[in-house]
């Protein structure tokens, strides 16, 4: 059994880490952390685990981490960096669902996150978790960096498309839609009910920090910079992400065909049939990425679809992912739940 820790566990990530570990075959669920609720039973904060999640939550510096086969960083950023050495030195491997890791450009991570980072020899080993794309390193790695949510459904949208060379880079368009789960568990005013539901906007135009993740992803694909325009919208929704990517034509191809042959085989991207629009209920509570593609009117521009669980792929399922490759285990494992409907 694989024994697994949870650092920050009361947020909506820790809840969905909890809720599919919880259903592994595979995993012991050894310890949960959180300072103000320590002592506290985890199924009284989350009642839907109750008869499946039996720990208490713990203080960090009481938590037996050391004697985790792997633990989650469930955390703001800027934890993770500061107790992932002394875990690693440990032999303990590490998956970061925050950005502490993820932007392998240290100045350029410090400029958009507003800190120091704590261990910046860390970044160039850790091994970013996009599966789909870093599949064979995953395997061997010590340290995960989880991509974020927006940047899962972005790149995997993007990414038949720069392999094959079939768009110009210079001109990409990330035109992206979240549920308010994605701003977390805090607080804060614009996610209260009356504030969220029944309203829909931008925000961050001007640049979020997701931008250099997207860019430095798609760069890698390119092989060479990219220019990409990324604007992310607060829809009225509790989890889902919308994707809507587009990109100018460079040569004539079947893209039908082209995004069929680069996920074949890919158990959690779904090539929906020519003329498809995803939803975002279809894979609600899945691991599932949902993608089609257009060409209007038979033009010069594609057209992306691309959907997700913010809470799963775009987090939780995705680490749970990266833990099966990394001990070996089938990728899925843990992770066939169905989507919810309605």
């Amino acid at each position: 059994m694989i024994k697994a820790g949870i650092v920050g566990g009361t947020g909506y990530t820790g809840v969905e880490l909890l809720r599919l570990l919880a259903q592994h075959s595979e995993v012991e669920l050894t310890a949960i952390t959180s300072r103000k609720e320590a002592g506290m039973a985890v199924a009284d904060m989350f009642p839907n685990l109750r008869g499946r999640v039996s720990l208490k939550f713990s203080d960090p510096q009481d938590a037996p981490l050391g004697d985790c086969d792997v633990v989650f960083f469930a955390t703001p950023n800027g934890v993770a960096m500061q107790q992932t050495r002394e875990l690693l030195d440990a032999g303990v491997k590490v998956i970061d669902l925050a950005a502490d890791f993820r932007i392998k450009d240290v100045a350029l991570w410090e400029k958009w996150y507003g800190m120091q980072h704590a261990c910046p020899d860390l970044i160039a080993e850790a091994v970013y978790g996009l599966p789909e794309i870093n599949r064979d390193q995953v395997k061997g790695a010590r340290l995960i960096a989880n991509p974020g949510c927006y940047p899962t459904a972005a790149q995997l949208g993007f990414l038949p498309l720069i392999e094959a060379g079939v768009v110009d880079t210079a001109f990409l368009v990330a035109d992206c839609k979240s549920g308010v789960s994605g701003a977390g568990r805090k607080a804060e005013v614009h996610t209260l009910f009356a504030e969220a539901s029944d309203n829909f906007k931008a925000y961050a135009v001007p640049g979020h920090r997701h931008l250099p993740e997207i860019k430095q992803g798609l760069a890698r694909m390119a092989g060479k910079d990219v220019n990409l325009t990324f604007v992310p919208h607060l829809t009225p929704l509790i989890r889902g992400i919308h994707a809507t990517l587009y990109g100018r034509l460079t040569k004539d191809v079947d893209l039908q065909a082209l995004f069929e042959a680069r996920y074949q085989g890919e158990y959690f991207v779904d090539v929906l049939p020519a003329g498809a629009h995803p939803e975002t209920r279809s894979v609600r509570s899945a691991n599932h990425c949902r993608i089609a593609v257009h060409r209007p009117q038979g033009g010069d521009t594609v057209v992306v679809l691309s959907v997700i669980d913010n809470l799963v792929k775009g987090a939780a399922g995705q680490a749970v992912q990266n833990m099966n490759i990394l001990f070996g285990l089938p990728e899925n494992a843990g992770l066939q739940q169905i989507p919810l409907l309605p």
